[in-house]
């Protein structure tokens, strides 16, 4: 059996498998992927806070140099079977494409890190270093800590690597002449928050006698829709845009010069220049004939690496009119880590792109959600990017797919990641 025929039979057995969180049951999961790596040889752990919700680790004995982790996920979100033109858990192969719920987010990734795994095991090779599998539960919620936030804070040393190399980029884009690999280096942080406006309850029959909180969140929303934060250029921002135009342009000119070499280098850019915030959700009276006397707007708010929520704040209070509580949802940010470009990991990476494409070059991304990249980042000083070759389907159709409905990915892809990965692990990142 070939590499190829190996990953996109994983995939598929991965697919059949019902993961989606909530609630998760990933053990079934790390259950295939276990046997899987036993019959190769490899002998694998499962690590779980609850017997449902098992993370798989393994490690491979390396050389003397810096240790490389291969994390994934194995939980995905919810498909409506009615959206789709397959049956979500089918792992049907199409016309070269695996179909199915996490084809894409991200099962592909984890049956393509563990073929690379298994293979480099069952030939002998040694790798430069260390080479660690993590494919792990409960990244898709996340909130009870059953995954890799698990993992960093009870089972450190499962998970410690000098590198890693998780989701989050990886989609090739051809941005006028140039053709560029997008690598994420961090992501932005979340900091959701509730906006509580406060009126006077009464019947609905007579709005005169009462205080509808519900019409105050008209002009609150207004402001939120056209609310805007000063705009900077993050040093990774400064990076992609040098590889896209040659130059840094200053931050006002940044969009548009994007936006002429390709609208989808503007699309790109736009999150990565500011915070950003979206309302998302609005609650007030629950029965028809009572007008409310609260009414309670939640927000996203995503933070780039480096800015506070005390920053945010302090805009709202000028920017957003009205009386109102805020409220910050979670305790702290979320996310907001960042890894350093200047890498052997990087230069590692790039020059594989170089030589899988002649021409083409790695730039660095921001991403706009949250991956377990921050927990390994901000707990074990883990240097982690987000790569995962894509080239077989444009960037756009891409973005369409990941929890979206008809979710494959290419065979073709899986197999060029079983390659990147596999030479990452035999390539000294020192």
């Amino acid at each position: 059996m070939t590499l190829r025929e190996e990953v996109a039979q994983l995939l598929q057995a991965l697919i059949r498998l019902d993961t989606v969180n909530p609630p998760g049951n990933e053990t079934r999961a790390a259950e295939v992927l276990r046997d899987y790596l036993a019959r190769q040889g490899v002998a694998s752990e499962l690590l779980a806070r609850t017997p449902d919700r098992a993370n798989l680790v393994a490690r491979l004995s390396g050389g003397d140099g810096p240790s490389l982790l291969l994390m994934a996920h194995t939980d995905t979100v919810l498909a409506d079977p009615e959206e789709w033109a397959r049956d979500p858990w089918s792992g049907d192969l199409v016309d070269g494409e695996v179909w199915g719920r996490g084809a894409l987010d991200m099962k592909g990734h984890v049956a393509a890190a563990a073929v690379a795994f298994a293979s480099l095991a069952r030939e002998g090779v040694r790798p430069a270093g260390d080479l660690l599998l993590a494919l792990t539960a409960d990244e898709e919620v996340g909130e009870d800590l059953f995954g890799m936030s698990w993992l960093t804070v009870d089972h450190p040393d499962a998970v410690r690597a000098d590198f890693a190399v998780n989701e989050g980029g990886g989609e090739r884009c051809v941005l006028g002449d140039r053709v560029l690999y997008l690598c994420a280096v961090g992501e932005k942080a979340t900091a959701p928050f509730r906006l509580r406006l406060h009126g006077r309850a009464g019947h609905a029959s007579d709005p005169h006698a009462a205080d509808n909180a519900l019409l105050h969140a008209a002009p609150v929303l207004e402001a939120l829709g056209r609310f805007g934060f000063e705009p900077t250029l993050i040093p990774e921002v400064e990076a992609f845009l040098e590889e896209l135009l040659g130059e840094v342009p200053p931050v006002e000119a940044a969009l548009e010069r994007a936006g002429a070499v390709d609208p989808l280098a503007a699309q790109l850019l736009a999150p990565l220049l500011s915070a950003t915030l979206s309302p998302t959700m609005i609650e007030a009276s629950r029965k028809r004939n009572v007008i409310p006397g609260s009414c309670t707007i939640t927000v996203d708010c995503r933070l780039l690496p480096g800015q506070t929520r005390g920053e945010v704040e302090t805009l709202l209070r000028t920017g957003v009119p009205g009386e109102w509580d805020l409220e910050w949802i979670e305790n702290e940010c979320v996310g907001g880590t960042r890894s350093p470009i200047d890498t052997p990991l990087w230069r590692a990476l790039d020059e594989w792109v170089g030589e899988t494409e002649p021409g083409a070059r790695l730039a660095p991304i921001i991403c706009g959600g949250f991956t377990d990249s921050h927990y390994v980042r901000s707990a074990l000083e883990t240097t982690a990017y987000g790569f995962f070759p894509i080239r077989a389907m444009a960037p756009e159709l891409v973005a369409r797919l990941v929890h979206g409905a008809d979710e494959r990915i290419a065979v073709d892809d899986l197999e060029l990641a079983v390659d990147l990965y596999r030479r990452l692990a035999t390539t000294p990142l020192a």
